[in-house]
């Protein structure tokens, strides 16, 4: 349950720090192990940045990929990550990520409140890549009714604001259909006012949605199964210390508020903190240049713990190919005065009428590739200060129909955005360029050569829409090409957009135990760690949609698992 320092047990088998889907999955699995567990987070909020995502979970070969009529194999998936990392990350830790995966995902629905789906249509983002899948691999957390928590509902970290409606309403994939088109359809009339209505009641009731979706509801679910295992839980919990006995972790040092207290870890201590990114120190080192200034990231990981892990001998990765997953993001100051920062993961990048520039005006990368490939292209491109920010330039058609960043589709009122300065308008493209300081001819021609490829739906520059991945989030009503379509009605519109980081790269060296390494290989008995304080498995690349949540609570498994088994945890019964 949830408690203060001092009144938690002064020994535990397994210590976990950070509650995001990786230390939850630990905390889970080290409690169906029979262990005892603590559970500590330093902010106030349960989650991490997994309660700000999608959750989707790319977790190869479970049960449920059968279910969508996926064609994989072991050999098939390893080749492909071996084809999309190489030798940026140890084959062996991949090949045990493949491994355990299907097993956690089964012991978690069978053993837990956790539950996810597959969907039809779900592909991996390197699609060019021999190996890869149009689903099965990356899952999806089912929506959670979470009025079993309770109060302890709270605990949960809201959702982006931005994602949200009504002031607070979680929507997904499955309701903007009929929320769009409620007052055309009686089906959709009906759908949405029951959500609208159990949005209402669980605000009068809990302050808050308690109709999880998405991240949320992968951490409501996991929640409430660490909380039915026994899992101690703090928050707003600072570590202060790692304590070693010879060579092995044996405990560490908590503080809250005024208290500061020992703890010791008889089966070790599960690093899962989110990673290194707020770290002022690290940031600066391992960032590229210019280092972004804001993260759509939640605000936990300070990377506070990887200083008291260095001191045990741990050390950070240093073969990634990005030291962070990124995603391009654009910014508005909301009216409580705090910064909102929107990722642009799919919505309006690739749709027809949208192109993507630098300040000569030009394009410099397919819009439709993957969030990380495009936040990756700006720094590359960058090199003269031209890219960043980069321009989202649509016309008015595009912008009415699809939206753009914070900007809803469907014809929202623009005249805030306008106000503030996050959306730019100009009558003509002259005027366009003029208002935001770009090349005006660049622009020109840029719209003319993409006017062009839309009549004959091929892109001769960037080669857009023509992997799956690229038309699957296109507009499948547009043709020939669902992610090309001509600029030409004004007034015209940008928004700028900054490369932004989502999740760490780059962390702690570990083994397929999640046990964190010396530099000279030996393993720092009691030290784990998972999700993004573990060296991505996938070497800084991003190869289908949920490679860090996948891994994240698979790593936290066997993590779990491990420490229970050193502590002598007899593992509890089979029933759920």
């Amino acid at each position: 349950m949830h408690r203060t320092l001092t009144d938690i047990a002064k020994e535990y088998d397994v210590v976990v720090l950070g509650s995001g889907a990786g230390g939850m999955s630990a905390a889970i699995f080290a409690a169906l192990q029979g262990a005892d567990v603590l559970l500590v987070e330093r902010t106030e909020y349960l989650g991490g940045t997994s309660a700000y995502s999608a959750a989707t979970t790319w977790i190869p070969l479970t049960h449920h990929a059968a279910t969508v009529g996926a064609e994989d194999s072991f050999e098939k998936v390893a080749g492909f990550l071996d084809r999309a990392v190489g030798n940026r990350s140890p084959r062996a830790m991949r090949e045990a990520f493949l491994r355990a995966g299907p097993n956690v995902v089964a012991e978690l629905e069978r053993r837990t409140e956790v539950r996810f789906r597959p969907r039809p249509f779900h592909p991996d983002y390197l699609y060019e890549l021999e190996g890869a899948t149009p689903c099965g691999r990356a899952l999806e957390p089912e929506p959670f009714q979470a009025d079993v928590l309770g109060n302890t509902l709270k605990l949960i970290r809201p959702p982006i604001p931005e994602f949200t409606i009504l002031g607070g309403m979680m929507v997904d994939r499955d309701d903007i259909p009929h929320l769009m088109a409620m007052g055309k359809s009686l089906k959709s009339a009906v759908y949405s006012a029951h959500i609208i209505g159990k949005y209402c009641l669980s605000r009068l009731r809990y302050g808050r949605d308690a109709r999880l979706l998405m991240g949320n509801a992968l951490i409501g679910r996991m929640l409430a199964a660490a909380l039915r295992l026994g899992v101690d839980i703090l928050t707003e919990t600072e570590t202060v210390a790692l304590e070693a006995t010879g060579s092995v972790v044996t405990g560490l040092t908590l503080r809250q508020d005024d208290t500061t207290r020992r703890v010791s870890a008889r089966g070790g201590i599960v690093l899962a903190t989110g990673g290194f990114a707020r770290h002022p120190k690290m940031r600066r080192e391992k960032l590229p240049q210019p280092v972004p200034e804001l993260s759509p990231s939640a605000p936990g990981h300070t990377g506070a713990l990887h200083d008291l892990a260095f001191e045990l001998g741990a050390y950070h990765g240093e073969d990634a190919a990005q030291p962070c997953f990124w995603a391009p993001c654009s910014h508005r100051r909301r009216p409580d005065g705090t910064m909102a920062v929107f990722p642009h993961f799919v919505f309006d990048r690739s749709k027809p009428g949208i192109i993507s520039v630098g300040r000569d005006g030009r394009r410099f990368v397919n819009e439709a590739t993957s969030y990380h490939l495009f936040g990756a292209a700006q720094f590359a491109a960058n090199r003269d200060g031209s890219h960043i920010p980069a321009y989202l330039i649509a016309d008015a058609r595009a912008l009415a129909k699809y939206g753009m960043g914070m900007i809803r589709p469907g014809g929202a009122d623009i005249r805030p955005y306008l106000n503030d300065g996050y959306l730019t308008a100009g009558a003509t493209l002259d005027e366009l360029a003029a208002k935001l300081g770009i090349d005006a001819e660049g622009l020109k021609d840029s719209l003319a050569r993409m006017n062009r490829y839309a009549e004959t739906g091929v892109d001769e520059d960037f080669g857009r829409g023509t992997t799956v991945y690229d038309k699957a989030n296109g507009d499948p009503a547009h043709g020939p090409n669902p992610t090309l379509g001509k600029l030409e009605t004004a007034p015209f519109y940008a928004v700028r957009l900054w490369p932004g980081d989502i999740g760490s790269a780059t962390g702690l060296v570990g083994d397929e135990n999640a046990r964190l390494l010396r530099r000279d290989g030996s393993v720092i008995e009691g030290l784990y760690a998972c999700g993004n304080d573990l060296q991505s498995i996938m070497g800084g690349v991003y190869p289908g949609p949920g490679i860090t949540v996948g891994p994240a609570i698979v790593f936290g498994a066997i993590a779990g698992r491990h420490a229970a088994a050193r502590a002598g945890a007899a593992p509890r019964s089979q029933a759920a």
